[in-house]
């Protein structure tokens, strides 16, 4: 019985797919021989498995000795078409695999056999797989032969390792490049296929076939090859995803759903689950990114804030960079689970601007310590309770920005403003509190940040332009700049020195053990 892989195997240059830049060079290489009577007579396809490498190389041959040609689109009816289809049984196609003859001897021999002419054909086709594999010294007795190959000889050389073909090789040859095939185009390759066959297949299920190839278009037929005969016939998603081994499709949104929510419980009864399952985990690992990253185009395209987009994004990042642990690790559900219980806590973290603001107005004002010898200072008076506002009485304004205003004052009245707002414009109190330097000139709203308040800094440069949040402080528009670090000071001098992290410290009653840069 013939595979799905053989049987579909491309004939014509126009039968690849996913390497668009490789057939047109070799098109024009062939259109020109035809016209000119010249060829280079070597060529080195280079890629990964499964691209179609040694299919290009066939092909190649055919289109070579077609009757009609040099041509890029052989007739199929001529001997040469003919021969081409079985080149084990034609003597003018030689095939060599080099990670089985790969000696010196070997070499030579194929140098002594070049140059016997062909036996009905143009040219004499030799295709060298996995020439990579040839040692030192073969490579070395076929540079000659190579470089100063007789008129009716042609070397076709592959290898999935470019980088192991010594330079002398690579400089003589012609270098196609065969790149991975994009799922979307592997995708809509097994549903023509599927057609051909007679096959009922579900959009999502040829999705995850197109992806277990991972660029080979070889591999993702083997694979249909299997799934159809497991399914009866049939590819269905489920059948599909038992076949590879990949979780649920449900498991991978309950995952995603509890992250949005940040519900650490129900991301460790996902992960029983899963591990109930027999699920492989680095799979479920890749379906997660892939869901995450659909899940951030989505809100990109409805337009969400950048507080949402940036959530996301670090969700994403996070998954990323522990990817080497789980591939190093003997227990990857641990790292499975850590790494998504850290996750589903990141959209409930606060800035560290805030927290200090925050603690900082809820300590008030630090008292100057007494002088010495000097009369104890007076007990303070005890605040008046505020006045309650009487029911149905209506909210008091903020009190408008006044130009030229001290910097304390302008910040106090852009923390009230910022509040009668509503909850939109809050999130950006904490920018105004560590923001060292305010002035307003009746029009223009400026600010100027530290160094170390680079985070602050950033989601108010992202609002500055804000209609609303200009209409809401009562400026036309705002200017914001950063200070640039002191000369000669290091970062963690500026972190030592900042004024909110002491304050922070002293409220806590915590110290400064040791400061690490990560990453």
């Amino acid at each position: 019985m013939t595979t799905l892989a053989l049987k579909f195997r491309p004939r014509l240059l126009s039968d690849l797919v996913g390497q668009e830049a490789s057939v047109k060079a070799l098109s024009n290489a062939l259109k020109r021989a035809k016209e000119t009577g010249r060829l280079h007579q070597a060529y080195l396809f280079a890629g990964v498995r499964g691209t179609g490498k040694t299919s290009t190389a066939r092909i190649l041959a055919r289109s070579l000795n077609c009757a009609q040609g040099p041509t890029a689109e052989p007739c199929g009816v001529c001997e040469p078409c003919l021969a081409a289809e079985k080149p084990d049984q034609n003597l003018d196609i030689v095939e060599i695999d080099a990670a089985s003859r790969a000696s010196v001897d070997d070499a030579r021999a194929l140098r002594d056999q070049v140059q016997t002419r062909p036996a009905f054909c143009r040219y004499r086709v030799y295709i060298i797989d996995e020439v990579h594999m040839l040692s030192q010294q073969a490579f070395d007795a076929l540079l000659k032969v190579i470089e100063e190959p007789p008129p009716h000889a042609v070397f076709v050389l592959a290898t999935t390792e470019l980088q192991d073909v010594p330079d002398t090789i690579k400089s003589r040859v012609q270098i196609y490049p065969f790149r991975l095939i994009p799922v979307p185009v592997i995708e809509q390759r097994l549903a023509w296929v599927c057609g051909q066959e007679g096959v009922t297949a579900e959009g999502e299920a040829l999705r995850l076939v197109a992806e277990a190839g991972q660029g080979s278009m070889r591999d993702a037929l083997t694979t249909l090859d299997r799934v159809i005969a497991a399914g009866d016939g049939k590819v269905l998603e489920e059948a599909v995803r038992e076949q590879l081994g990949i979780v649920p499709a449900v498991r991978v949104q309950g995952v995603l759903e509890s992250l949005a929510s940040g519900d650490t419980a129900a991301v460790l009864d996902h992960c029983e689950a899963l591990a109930s399952l027999g699920a492989d985990w680095t799979t479920f690992w890749r379906e997660l990114v892939t869901a995450l990253r659909l899940r951030v185009e989505k809100e990109v395209r409805a337009g969400k804030g950048p507080q949402d987009l940036l959530r996301w994004a670090r969700v994403v990042q996070l998954l990323l960079q522990r990817e080497r642990d789980l591939r190093d690790t003997a227990l990857p559900r641990v790292v499975v689970e850590l790494a998504l219980i850290t996750a589903a806590q990141l959209p409930h973290l606060a800035p560290l601007e805030s927290l200090t603001g925050s603690a900082a107005r809820a300590a008030g004002p630090v008292s100057p310590p007494p002088r010495p010898n000097s009369a104890p200072a007076p007990s303070p008076r005890p605040a008046p309770e505020p006045v309650k506002p009487a029911a149905g009485a209506t909210k008091p304004e903020a009190t408008p920005l006044r130009p030229g205003g001290e910097a304390e004052s302008l910040r106090a009245a852009c923390a009230e403003l910022l509040k009668s707002a509503g909850a939109r414009f809050q999130g950006l109190t904490s920018a105004f509190q560590v923001a060292t330097g305010l002035a307003f000139d009746g029009t223009t709203l400026r600010l100027r940040f530290p160094a170390n308040a680079k985070t602050s800094f950033q989601d108010l440069e992202r609002e500055q332009a804000n209609p609303a949040l200009l209409r809401a402080l009562g400026v036309t528009r705002m200017e914001i700049a950063e200070d640039g670090p002191t000369p000669g000071e290091r970062p963690e001098d500026r972190l030592r020195n900042d004024p909110a992290l002491q304050e922070l410290l002293r409220l806590t009653g915590g110290e400064i053990v040791e400061i690490r840069k990560e990453g």
